[in-house]
C-alpha cells in the first residue's frame, strides 16, 4: 500500500498544525503508522491522496447516514451555492430545516441552529443553568460533550484516546461545578442528587454512548434518569449528536420512547457540513435571546449550505418508501454477527457492542457497560487490528474508544468484506 504522499502531507503539517491534525484522534497516536490524507469520498468508500481505496466506516464520524456524496445532497448543495455562501441574515432554508428537525424530534418543540455539537451543548447547558437558578452539571464518565470547559471531565472520545484526564486551561472552579458519574448506574446517580440535588441545573448524557466505544443503556436506565431529574428539579438534555436521525428518525428518544427537556444535535443535521443545533420545550427555548435573556449568538448560524444538505438528507431518511433504517438494522446486524463469528473463530478477548448501525469491537472480553469496563480493553491488541484491517482496505476509527458507522451506502458485500478482513485480523 503506497503512503508516500501522505506522508509527505503529515511532515509538513506538523510545522504548521500542532501534531499535524485539526483533531486530535485524527492524528492516530493510539495506533501508530501514518494517518491517510483523503482526497475523495463515494458511497462507502474513501480514496486517499496515494490512490489507495478503504472501506470506510468512520463516515465523518458519524453523520453520512447514506455515505458520501449522495446525490441528492450534492445536488442541493450546489443549488444553495450557486445563490451564495451565506448571509448572516434569515433564510428560508432556516425555517425549512428547523420545521423538518421539529417534526422528526416530537420534544424539540423550538430548535436553535449552532455550528457545531460543541457550540450545542454549551448554549443547552447555559440554557439549564438560567432556566433553574442552578450551577451544577452532572455527566457521565466516557461520554463526551464537546470540549467546551465544564464538560471536559472524565470525557471519552480524543481525551480518553490520548490518556488525558481532562484538560490544562480549565479553571478548577469551573471544573468543580461537573460532577461525572458512572454511566449505566441509577444508584450513583440518586445518591449523588440526595446530596446536590438542589445545585444541579441539569443531566448530561449521551442516550447511547459512542464516545468510549458503542454502550448502550442497561434496560431502565434512561427511563431513570427521566424520573430522578424530575424528582430533584433539574433538566435532562439528551445529547444526540451521534444518535440523531441515525438510530431512528427521531434519535435515540424515539427508539428508547423517552422525553428529554433538552436535545443537542450536531453535525448529522447537514449530513457532514458543519452545523449543529439544540431545542426542546418551547416554554425554555423561548427564554433564548432575542425573546429571552440568555445569550447565544452566531454569525455562521443556519449557513445555507448546511441548512440546504440537512433538507436533503432529512427528505431522503424520513421517506418511507427508501426503507433507510431497515437497511441500516440489516447490514449492521450482519456485520455484528459476522464479527462475533470471526472473533468466535480466534483466540482473540474480545467482544462487540451494537445498537442499530453502531458498532464497536472492543479487545475485552466483556460486557461493557461503562468506562470503568471500556478502559480494561487491551489498547495495543486495538493497534494491531486496526493495522491489519487497513492494510486490507478497511478504514476504521483510530481509536478503540470510538463507535464504527454503517451507512445505507454499505451493500451485503461490503459487509462480507469486512467480516473476511476482520477473521484474518484478529488472528496473531
Amino acid at each position: 500500500m503506497k503512503l508516500d504522499e501522505s506522508k509527505s502531507l503529515m511532515q509538513q503539517a506538523l510545522a504548521l498544525i500542532p501534531g499535524g491534525v485539526n483533531s486530535p484522534v485524527r492524528a492516530w497516536g493510539s495506533v501508530g503508522g501514518t494517518p491517510r490524507f483523503i482526497a475523495s469520498g463515494d458511497g462507502c468508500r474513501m480514496t486517499d491522496v496515494d490512490g489507495n481505496v478503504f472501506l470506510d466506516y468512520v463516515g465523518s464520524w458519524g453523520p453520512l447516514i447514506l455515505g458520501h456524496r449522495p446525490p441528492e445532497v450534492v445536488a442541493a448543495v450546489a443549488g444553495a451555492l450557486a445563490s451564495g455562501t451565506s448571509f448572516g441574515a434569515p433564510t428560508r432554508l432556516e425555517v425549512e430545516l428547523a420545521q423538518a428537525v421539529c417534526d422528526a424530534v416530537p420534544s424539540m418543540e423550538m430548535v436553535r441552529m449552532v455550528n457545531s455539537g460543541t457550540e450545542a451543548a454549551m448554549s443547552a447547558i447555559r440554557l439549564a443553568r438560567a432556566a433553574t437558578g442552578r450551577d451544577r452539571v452532572i455527566k457521565f464518565d466516557g461520554c463526551y460533550h464537546g470540549h467546551a470547559d465544564s464538560l471536559l471531565v472524565a470525557a471519552g472520545s480524543g481525551v480518553a484516546t490520548l490518556g488525558i484526564p481532562g484538560s490544562p486551561g480549565i479553571p478548577e472552579a469551573t471544573a468543580s461545578l461537573t460532577l461525572s458519574l458512572p454511566y449505566n448506574d441509577l444508584d450513583a446517580l440518586a445518591g449523588a442528587l440526595e446530596k446536590v440535588g438542589r445545585e444541579t441545573a441539569c443531566i448530561i448524557v449521551e442516550p447511547v454512548v459512542g464516545n468510549m466505544g458503542v454502550v448502550p443503556p442497561a434496560p431502565g436506565f434512561l427511563a431513570g434518569l427521566r424520573e430522578l431529574a424530575d424528582q430533584h428539579g433539574c433538566l435532562l438534555i439528551f445529547d444526540e449528536v451521534m444518535t440523531g436521525f441515525r438510530l431512528a428518525l427521531g434519535g435515540a428518544q424515539e427508539l428508547y420512547g423517552l422525553t428529554p427537556d433538552l436535545t443537542c444535535l450536531g453535525k448529522v443535521i447537514g449530513h457532514g457540513l458543519p452545523v449543529g443545533a439544540y431545542g426542546g420545550r418551547r416554554d425554555l427555548m423561548e427564554r433564548i435571546a432575542p425573546v429571552g435573556n440568555v445569550y447565544q449568538a452566531g454569525t455562521l448560524s443556519g449557513n445555507p449550505l448546511a441548512m440546504a444538505a440537512g433538507l436533503a438528507a432529512l427528505s431522503v431518511l424520513a421517506d418511507p418508501g427508501r426503507k433507510i433504517y431497515e437497511i441500516l438494522e440489516a447490514r449492521s446486524a450482519r456485520l455484528e454477527q459476522g464479527l462475533n463469528q470471526a472473533i468466535a473463530e480466534s483466540d482473540a478477548r474480545a467482544c462487540v457492542n451494537r445498537v442499530g448501525s453502531m458498532i464497536t469491537l472492543f479487545f475485552n472480553p466483556g460486557p461493557v457497560r461503562n468506562w470503568n469496563e471500556a478502559a480494561q480493553s487491551d489498547r495495543e491488541r486495538f493497534a494491531r487490528f486496526h493495522g491489519a484491517m487497513m492494510d486490507q482496505g478497511v478504514y476504521l476509527p483510530a481509536s478503540q474508544f470510538e463507535a464504527w458507522f454503517v451507512s445505507a451506502a454499505h451493500t451485503d458485500e461490503d459487509v462480507d468484506r469486512t467480516i473476511r478482513a476482520a477473521r484474518s485480523a484478529l488472528v496473531e
